[in-house]
């Protein structure tokens, strides 16, 4: 018969009253329980609420040392073990671990004590494994295994919560594939097998099954299932349409005849950063994969801030990335179209002029405008005179009769500035803002797809409004999830204040994560397109690690980055017997791991010098380098060397070392094979680390002194008198290295002859000490 105590204890855990009579019957078990829940009790000093209780019940029932129990009851009392993934690994290592006593910090790191997934990870781990199966998941749709999904990406985040990797898996899957349709509950047809061998041996050869990376163009093709087709544009959710739609979108697709069009529309005041590469491949890459064209438009409205120099980068970085624009257009080529359909507006009496204040017009709940009824033919006059320039700058504006999504009301259409445009001279001094001439010029160019990112969603409805309100063809606005990056800031006005402070050179200084910067810093725009491929489409905002771009870039260089040796901190090495007279030519593979592809000859004289650092003395343990009593190789040479002797210096310092050689297969295997150079040219070699100490440098949270206070002073290391092999002696600006051991190098343009400066752009492997 149970204890009213037993009985009212076990119900506190959470169990039902009929669990816990049962769990009474069983007196070992209701013993353990009980000692378990008497010790959660008094180290909480409360009731024990119902998580915590399931987990006591899960280890009274399946732990079988009961001299653990203490010290298990009091992780998951202190919600240190919280849950059952945790348990699970506890009691495993419990019963893999009997002798006393247990090492707490192995345990915590073997059971996940302290690891929070946060639900941002949980997403991209998520994300990552859909992109990875999103081609099947396309063809298969519903039918698809999902358990897959959720086995890949716990695998990823092994103590991450199994119902929200569910959840995020559902809500994802969703998103791609839209509702169940009827098709789907049908039962997946039995494939032979065959025929499922001979597929996945065709998926290993294409590369999928390696872990290769769809391009975003692949991946749009599923991302963008949902979109509509060109001339379907009212098929989609929210598009607004007149009794003149069908009508316009006829003459529309006579004038494209059916073909996708995409454009790239950045301002000309700044250089465009990785964030800019997303989008890029956006458009471009979905015009692509639909046999579509992409125009490059500079939305070139605000003569203020726009330079020269900022339409050539951009030009630039688009072709850099493997781009070509079907056609470069300016938003300056339509003023003119631009200014007739604001006199229409006006006419319509869709917009008038107004004279409140810029700081009037500030926030989403200023007043309505006094002028706002004002009459049609007034405002035709004084809109005409603020063309005329017969009003100060801030005098007047043009503002249009509606109200935004985000409760902004009557956005502005033109303003007064008396500033000459880059193209178009003092021919205006009025001119349009986003808001008015972004649609109109997406409108004129037959833009079939506007994709934009997240921010400008409030801006929707008036994109929809101005191009129905003139009775023109209105494209579809579709937003996606900006691009961002942690310890980077690319903010314009910010990478200015970082020039300005001395911070960086400029904006291409390759601390930065401006196009520019990466192209001079020796990123593959290769890599930089791969990394917007793996980091996919989607509506939410990423922030992405940087040392997952640098994995994308090693990837690619390994492939293409001719071997060479450079020892950044040489020690001279002397050659007592040397075998020759005259230095030896030694031919080096181009790649070592594939020697088809060519090799490079570098001489081998009596005197080399090596990196200090491969030089000890005395040997220690796990010292596999050169020291007393301990030779090593010389990488591609065929020879082994020993320390004869040690030359120092005034100082003491070290200064030469003498040397003896040997044929490597007239005696036992050195430990290990080190590069060298010999005859070498000297160089300049800049070392590049994170430019920001935080991860977040503009949260007022994370770096209180503002983003400025929290620069990395170890960012940049300049090595003078590194010594290269002649190899690479006549290399251009931006040809691409790897040093063997060292990393990969890049040729900085500040080069000339004879002067080589390289920067390097990546190490070799991601450095696990990194913050």
């Amino acid at each position: 018969m149970a204890t009213p105590d037993s009985l009212t204890l076990f119900t506190g855990l959470g169990l039902s009253e009929s669990k816990a009579r049962e769990t009474l019957k069983n007196a070992a078990l209701s013993t353990q329980l009980r000692e378990a829940a008497t010790q959660a009790q008094q180290t909480l000093g409360s009731a024990i609420d119902k998580a915590t209780g399931t987990l006591l019940y899960g280890l009274a029932s399946r732990l079988r040392d009961p001299r653990r129990l203490s010290f298990l009851v009091s992780y998951i009392a202190n919600k240190k073990i919280h849950t059952e993934l945790q348990l699970s690994a506890a009691l495993e290592y419990v019963r893999s671990h009997p002798l006393d006593p247990i090492d707490t910090e192995d345990f915590e790191q073997q059971c996940g004590v302290g690891v929070v997934v946060t639900p941002e990870q949980i997403e991209e781990a998520v994300e990552a494994t859909i992109n990875r199966h999103r081609s099947q998941l396309l063809v298969e749709r519903y039918r698809f295994n999902m358990g897959l999904l959720m086995g890949e990406a716990r695998a990823a985040l092994k103590w991450a919560d199994g119902k929200m990797i569910k959840h995020e898996v559902d809500m994802q899957v969703l998103h791609l594939l839209g509702p169940k349709m009827e098709a789907d509950l049908e039962k997946k047809p039995k494939v032979p097998k065959a025929r499922l061998e001979e597929t996945d041996r065709k998926t290993v050869e294409n590369g999928d099954a390696a872990g290769q990376t769809l391009s975003l163009m692949e991946q749009l093709r599923g991302e963008a299932l949902k979109f509509h087709k060109p001339g379907e544009n009212y098929k989609t959710p929210g598009y607004v349409t007149t009794p003149h739609t069908m009508e316009l979108l006829k003459q529309h697709l006579q004038v494209t005849g059916g073909q996708v069009r995409t454009r790239f529309p950045p301002e000309p005041n700044g250089i465009l950063h990785i964030g800019h590469a997303k989008a890029i491949n956006f458009n471009f890459g979905y015009a692509k994969a639909n046999n579509g064209i992409c125009f490059l438009r500079f939305d070139d409205t605000n003569p203020e801030k726009e330079e020269a120099k900022f339409f050539t980068a951009i030009y630039d970085m688009v072709t850099w990335l493997g781009y070509t624009p079907y056609k470069v257009t300016y938003a300056s080529d339509y003023f003119d179209q631009l200014y007739a359909w604001a006199v229409e507006l006006i006419h319509r009496g869709q917009a008038y002029v107004c004279h409140q204040k810029v700081e009037e017009l500030k926030g989403h709940n200023s007043l309505p405008s006094p002028w706002r009824e004002r009459p049609v033919e007034e405002s035709l006059l004084l809109f005409e005179a603020m063309r005329k320039g017969k009003f100060a700058e801030g005098e007047a504006t043009l503002r249009m009769k509606l109200v935004m999504e985000d409760g902004k009301m009557d956005p502005v259409a033109y303003r007064v500035k008396y500033t000459p445009h880059h193209r178009t001279g003092d021919k205006w001094c009025i001119y349009p803002t986003y808001d008015y001439t972004h649609c109109l010029c997406d409108s004129i160019e037959h833009i079939t797809h506007s994709l934009c990112t997240k921010e400008f969603q409030a801006r929707r409805s008036s994109y929809f409004w101005l191009c129905n309100a003139l009775d023109v063809y209105c494209p579809v606005q579709w937003e996606y999830g900006r691009l961002n990056l942690h310890y980077a800031v690319v903010s314009k006005r910010k990478i200015l204040q970082l020039v300005a402070a001395g911070a960086v050179r400029d904006w291409d200084d390759p601390r930065l994560f401006t196009l520019t910067a990466l192209r001079r810093r020796g990123f593959p725009p290769e890599a930089i397109n791969n990394f917007c491929a793996r980091v996919g489409v989607t509506v939410a905002q990423t922030t992405m690690e940087p040392h997952l771009l640098e994995a994308c870039v090693r990837d690619v260089l390994n492939d293409t980055a001719l071997r060479a040796m450079a020892v950044l901190e040489p020690l001279k090495v002397v050659i007592t017997n040397f075998p020759a007279p005259q230095p030896l030519d030694i031919q080096v593979p181009n790649f070592p791991a594939d020697e088809t592809k060519g090799f490079h000859q570098v001489p081998f004289a009596s005197t080399v010098f090596i990196e200090r650092a491969d030089f000890k003395e005395e040997s220690e343990p796990g010292y596999k380098r050169l020291a007393r009593g301990q030779p090593v190789g010389l990488r591609h040479t065929g020879y082994v060397i020993e320390l004869q002797h040690v030359v120092r210096g005034s100082g003491g310092c070290v200064e030469c070392l003498e040397v003896t050689c040997r044929r490597a297969d007239s005696g036992e295997k050195p430990k290990a094979f080190i590069h060298w150079v010999s005859e070498p040219v000297v160089c300049e070699i800049r070392l590049y680390e994170r430019l920001f100490q935080h991860k977040n440098p503009e949260d007022p949270v994370e770096v209180p002194g503002g983003f400025l206070s929290d620069l990395n002073p170890a960012s940049l290391q300049v090595v003078e008198g590194a010594l290269v092999d002649r190899s690479v002696a006549l290399a251009k600006p931006y040809d691409k290295f790897q040093f063997e051991r060292l990393g990969y190098f890049s040729v900085d343009p500040d080069s000339q002859q004879g002067q080589l400066i390289f920067n390097r752009t990546v190490t070799l492997k991601e450095d696990p000490g990194k913050v």
